[in-house]
C-alpha cells in the first residue's frame, strides 16, 4: 500500500488505489512514513483508516508516501492475510526505502510474556533497525512495552483490571512533540498493563504527558533516532473504545474470557452507563450470547473531542520528521 499525501490531492481511505503521480514542486517537503500494523484482525483496516486520515489532515504542506506494513510472524485469519498480500508493502523492502518515520502499533497480548510473543524476534529487530535508519519512530501501546523492555529491561506491570476510557492529561514541561496542546487534555486508553514512571525515569526517558490516573501518557528517549512512546491511543476515532468494549463483551457472553468488561471511564454518557451496569447483572447470572442482542443503545459523551489532539502530536512530528529535509 502507497499512498501519497499532498496539499493539491487528498485520500480518505487505504482501500483506495494508489495515488497518481502530482508534478513535483521544488518548494515541497516530500516525507517517507512507514505504519507496522500489527492490531487483529478485527481492528487491521480500522487502524489504518485511523493513520490516514490522521497524517493527511496533518501533512499541511509536505508530500507524505504513506506505506503498510505486517510483521509476518504476527498471526492472521485467511481473509486478513489476503488484504495484507494484496496492499502492504513487503517488509523486507522496508531496509531499503529511506524511511524518515516509522509507527509501530501495539498487537493483542497472547504469551504471558512479551519475549513469549511470536512476533518479538522480528518486533525487536525492528525497533534496533530504526535507532539508526529514521529521524523518529512512534511506538503505540504494546509496541511501546516491548521496545522498552528490549532496550532497557524495564518490565511492564499486569493491572488489576483493563484501564479502558477517556484520562485526563498534562504535559510535562515544554517539547516540540506537544507545542499546542492544551495543558490539560484528553486521551484513550486500553491497556491490560503499565509501564511505571518511576522505572523510565530511571532508565533517562522524558515524560512528555501524564495522568494523574492513567500514568506516564506520552514519553521519548533520544537515540540517533527520537524514539517516541504512547502508553495511550490518542490516533482512536471516536468508536473505537466502544468497538472494544463490545468484542470483549461478546467474548465474556461466549465463554472466550473469565472477566466481565469493565465499563470505559468517561466515555459513554450517564444514561448509557447506568443501562450498561443494569445489563451486567442479567449477563453474569445468564451468560448467553443471545443475550447481546439485548444491549442497549450506546451513547457516548457529547463533549469527546476525537482526534483533535493527535492532529497537533502529528503535524508536529511531521514537521520535525522534515526540518532537515530537502
Amino acid at each position: 500500500m502507497t499512498l501519497l499525501f499532498d496539499r493539491w490531492q487528498s485520500i480518505e481511505s487505504p482501500t483506495l488505489a494508489p495515488a497518481q503521480e502530482a508534478s513535483r514542486r521544488s518548494d515541497q517537503v516530500e516525507l517517507t512514513v512507514g505504519l507496522i500494523n500489527n492490531m487483529p484482525d478485527s481492528a487491521l483496516k480500522a487502524t489504518e483508516r485511523q493513520f490516514v486520515r490522521l497524517l493527511e489532515a496533518a501533512a499541511g504542506g509536505r508530500r507524505v508516501r504513506f506505506h503498510c506494513f505486517a510483521l509476518p510472524s504476527v498471526a492472521r485469519s485467511q481473509s486478513a492475510r489476503s488484504h495484507i498480500d494484496r496492499g502492504y508493502t513487503d517488509l523486507d523492502d522496508l531496509a531499503t526505502m529511506q524511511i524518515d518515520g516509522l509507527i509501530i502499533t501495539g498487537a493483542e497480548p497472547v504469551a504471558a510474556d512479551l519475549p513469549g510473543e511470536q512476533y518479538w524476534k522480528e518486533l525487536t529487530e525492528i525497533v534496533d533497525w530504526a535507532r539508526t535508519h529514521t529521524r523518529s519512530t512512534i511506538f503505540s501501546c504494546l509496541a511501546a512495552h516491548a521496545a522498552v523492555l528490549h532496550l532497557d529491561g524495564i518490565e511492564r506491570r499486569r493491572l488489576a483490571q483493563k484501564r479502558s476510557g477517556i484520562y485526563e492529561c498534562a504535559k510535562v514541561g515544554d517539547d516540540w512533540l506537544t507545542k499546542g496542546l492544551w495543558r490539560s487534555h484528553q486521551v484513550p486508553h486500553s491497556r491490560l498493563n503499565e509501564i511505571s514512571e518511576a522505572d523510565l525515569l530511571a532508565c533517562g526517558y522524558q515524560i512528555l504527558t501524564r495522568s494523574d490516573v492513567a500514568g506516564a501518557d506520552i514519553f521519548a528517549r533520544q537515540f540517533e533516532s527520537r524514539f517516541i512512546f504512547f502508553q495511550g491511543h490518542p490516533e482512536y476515532d471516536a468508536s473505537s473504545l466502544q468497538r472494544e468494549y463490545m468484542r470483549d463483551l461478546a467474548r465474556f457472553l461466549s465463554g472466550e474470557r473469565d472477566e466481565y468488561p469493565a465499563i470505559p471511564v468517561d466515555y459513554f454518557d450517564d444514561v448509557t452507563v447506568a443501562r450498561l451496569m443494569d445489563f451486567e447483572q442479567r449477563a453474569r447470572m445468564l451468560r448467553d450470547p443471545m443475550l447481546a442482542a439485548e444491549l442497549p443503545g450506546l451513547t457516548l459523551r457529547r463533549d469527546l473531542a476525537a482526534g483533535s489532539d493527535a492532529r497537533v502530536i502529528f503535524a508536529n512530528w511531521l514537521a520535525f520528521l522534515g526540518a532537515d529535509a530537502n
